[in-house]
């Protein structure tokens, strides 16, 4: 009689643990806490992407585009006469000087065209671009003169002014005059900047915009918003600005760009201002709790002989949404030295 050996059973419960991700993970506690990471990461991803779409959807472009050298701009372009160029500030777009008044308050008497820069609202940045004010000032150019416009009086608003400034000295005859709102021209020691260019690292920085950045940016909105415009409050206007629009990882990317080429381009441009020759109108709020006006724009005053500075009381840095008028009365006076200048050989 033959005895019955009975097969060896592999043991499935030992295997499948040892072959399932899942329980091997929640057997090492970094392991599977880099797995939650990961999953909350993915699923932020997603969540940001949406809200990046549907802020598109919900403003679409309300102007035109113009084509550069395979980049396109746009551009919202209102009323007749002489041309006035408006340039925002960085993590900005048209609809800041929109939501401020200032469009339709300036068309009432020039030809306004408002770019959104490079990267900002619905122009494209291209990754392969350093962008900073002197190839965005080439930029610029070649788009008014592609949209007819020879000479312009020229406004930039915090980093546009840092574009305009640039335009200036690169295309003098391009530029009639010349508005400075709220600038940053010269280099100084700003910790802020430096944690703010996080987003703009490869690799690291997309990884941030796409996940965390837009997160934290909906989380920080209030406070920021008491920063830039105080010590005066956020007017109910500046609610129609597009918020959603501005924390798209796209966006991001462009404010963490222009954010790490602050202080380099304010190193580039600080030994040229001299150089200006056009009429120059400075304008800053005193309570700027971004910009040292002191050190900024009082300085820029002094540098370049032919140019006048207004501080506007119990403004802060966004001086166009709190003090339109201000603006408005400084691109008036920029547009009257200038006709000032032109008469001056004819009257000799």
């Amino acid at each position: 009689m033959t005895e019955h050996i009975p097969t060896p059973r592999a043991d499935t419960r030992h295997a499948s643990s040892r072959h399932s991700p899942l329980k091997a993970a929640k057997s090492h506690p970094i392991a599977h806490a880099a797995a939650v990471a990961i999953g909350a990461l993915a699923v932020s991803a997603v969540f940001n992407r949406g809200r990046a779409n549907q802020a598109e959807r919900d403003n679409p472009p309300a102007g035109k585009f113009v084509e550069i050298g395979g980049v396109r701009l746009h551009y919202v372009e209102r009323g007749t006469g002489e041309p006035l160029v408006l340039l925002h500030g960085n993590g900005s777009m048209v609809q800041d000087f929109e939501s401020s008044g200032l469009i339709n308050m300036a068309a009432k008497k020039c030809r306004v065209i408002a770019f959104d820069r490079p990267g900002f609202g619905h122009s494209e940045r291209p990754r392969s671009t350093i962008w900073t004010p002197e190839v965005q000032a080439d930029l610029i150019h070649a788009a008014l003169t592609k949209l007819g416009v020879a000479r312009a009086i020229i406004l930039g608003h915090s980093w546009g002014a840092s574009v305009a400034a640039a335009l200036a000295l690169k295309y003098p005859e391009a530029v009639k005059s010349l508005v400075l709102a709220s600038g940053y021209y010269y280099p100084s020691a700003r910790a802020d900047v430096v944690l703010a260019s996080g987003p703009a690292v490869p690799v690291r920085g997309d990884i941030m915009r796409y996940t965390l950045a837009p997160i934290l940016g909906r989380m920080m909105w209030p406070l920021l918003m008491r920063k830039i415009f105080g010590p005066a409050s956020m007017p109910e206007k500046f609610g129609g600005f597009p918020k959603e629009m501005a924390l798209r990882p796209s966006q991001i990317r462009a404010s963490a760009a222009e954010s790490a080429l602050m202080i380099p381009g304010a190193f580039a441009m600080k030994g040229h201002y001299a150089g200006l020759q056009m009429p120059l109108v400075i304008i800053a709020g005193d309570g700027d709790r971004l910009i040292h006006i002191n050190d900024q724009s009082a300085r820029l005053h002094e540098d370049v002989s032919q140019s006048t500075f207004h501080r506007v009381r119990g403004a802060g840095h966004m001086i166009h949404q709190t003090a339109p008028g201000a603006i408005m009365a400084a691109i008036d006076e920029a547009a009257a030295a200038r006709r000032e200048i032109d008469v001056l050989p004819r009257a000799a």
